[in-house]
């Protein structure tokens, strides 16, 4: 694996050799053996250039991953890896990360100069073995999984929409007209449709629609500051817009869902050095990131 490694990120058996102290017809006949092992051809050759097939790009990505894992057991067991090294493959939500998470990352990586970060923002939920990811950050309600979810923050849904909204349409007074109005939906929601509230003397859910979906939550946040409908998001996305009067927060006498914010790692029984200084870095710096929360999240301006 190491030798196919390093003709890859060279592009020369020749180059390779000189990197692993072997000899060149050494070096190409491990590729060769590797190739005979895996029943695939891994590299495509001509006299001028290496390329890597389809199945070798696949091998290479793992293979990367698998050694620099073997690296850190290695370094680990021998008291010789300390601190975090390597790559570590994270991905994130896109409005929690562009939000409140640069800066983390900023001190993160100015923390660990032998980390290096390769992040990928999304909203779905990846395979983290399949996509060669070490560690997920994810936000959803509470769940049981077989997974290792390590929770680092928990926020509240908040029902919301504009001054103009409510001066053309009324402002609903209780959860169950929501039916009549137009909510603006979060496509990756678990909840759908189907808004939840629960009071001291009763849980319920309201059948929901409305005239857009959208895969992000900060596009749905400006539609309905510009008057467009109602919208149900994490205070994390609209509590800016709730500060500045944008927005205003309705039924807020009622409970809503509590959404986690979990650290997910892509091994269960296994976290390396990289991935576990990460999450301690982030419980550590909560207090930095996580200002949705303060008394003073929810200030409104004096009308």
């Amino acid at each position: 694996m190491r030798v196919f490694a390093l003709v890859v990120e060279t592009g020369s058996f020749t180059l390779a050799a000189d990197r692993c102290h072997l000899s060149r017809p050494m070096v190409s006949k491990h590729v060769d053996h590797l190739e005979s092992h895996l029943g695939t051809r891994l590299l495509h050759r001509t006299t001028r250039r290496l390329s890597l097939t389809e199945s070798g790009k696949d091998y290479y990505d793992r293979c990367t991953s698998i050694l620099s894992e073997i690296d850190e057991a290695e370094g680990n067991a021998a008291k010789l890896n300390q601190s975090p090294r390597g790559t570590l493959r994270l991905t994130m939500p896109i409005s929690f990360s562009v939000r409140h998470m640069g800066k983390v990352l900023a001190e993160f990586s100015e923390r660990n100069p032998e980390v290096r970060v390769e992040l990928t923002l999304s909203d779905q939920r990846s395979n983290m073995i399949d996509e060669g990811l070490d560690l997920a950050i994810r936000i959803a309600p509470p769940i049981d999984s077989s997974e290792r979810w390590i929770e680092l923050a928990t926020d509240r849904l908040i029902v919301c929409g504009s001054p103009r909204y409510f001066q053309e349409h009324g402002k609903p007074s209780h959860p169950t007209e929501l039916a009549e109005h137009n909510c603006l939906l979060y496509t990756h929601s678990t909840a759908g449709h189907d808004w939840k509230f629960a009071n001291s003397e009763q849980e319920f859910q309201v059948r929901v629609s409305g005239s857009c979906t959208a895969n992000n939550g900060d596009i749905l946040t400006e539609m309905v500051s510009s008057g467009a409908g109602l919208v149900r998001m994490p205070l994390f996305i609209v509590g800016d817009a709730i500060r500045s009067g944008k927005l205003q927060p309705i039924f807020e006498q009622y409970e809503t869902e509590i959404i986690g914010i979990y650290a997910v790692p892509a091994s269960k029984k296994y976290v390396s050095t990289k991935v576990r200084s990460f999450i301690e870095f982030l419980k550590e710096t909560k207090s930095d990131w996580m200002t949705w929360t303060s008394p003073t999240a929810l200030s409104l301006p004096n009308e």
